[in-house]
């Protein structure tokens, strides 16, 4: 995981010593709403989800560093959508805003 972090999504980054990286992230926002209703997966209650301007683009450029998306951007009421499929069994959401952003 932190591979990815620091090579693919290219975060900057300081070594802390004893395998500890801490990521410099880019502007970054925090959404919380309620877990419920068809669109939630059932015992799930948090999820890592990272926002991007254009999830084609963004896809395609993670794919040349080797980094999976399962199916093809879905169209949700607040955004596109997909799931990125990371080493070690990790999924974490990708999205395209409809909505207004705190940034």
């Amino acid at each position: 995981m932190r591979d990815i972090f620091r090579d693919d999504f290219g975060f900057k980054h300081v070594d802390a010593g004893e395998g500890w990286l801490i990521f410099a992230l880019p502007p970054a926002e925090l959404g919380i709403h309620l877990a419920e209703g068809p669109t939630f997966e059932s015992g799930v209650r948090h999820r890592l989800t990272l926002m991007c301007d254009d999830i084609g683009a963004t896809i395609a450029e993670l794919r040349s560093k080797g980094i999976e998306a399962r199916g093809e951007p879905r169209d949700e009421s607040w955004g596109m959508t997909t799931t990125l499929l990371l080493p070690g069994g990790v999924d974490i959401m990708l999205y395209e805003p409809r909505h207004p952003t705190a940034i």
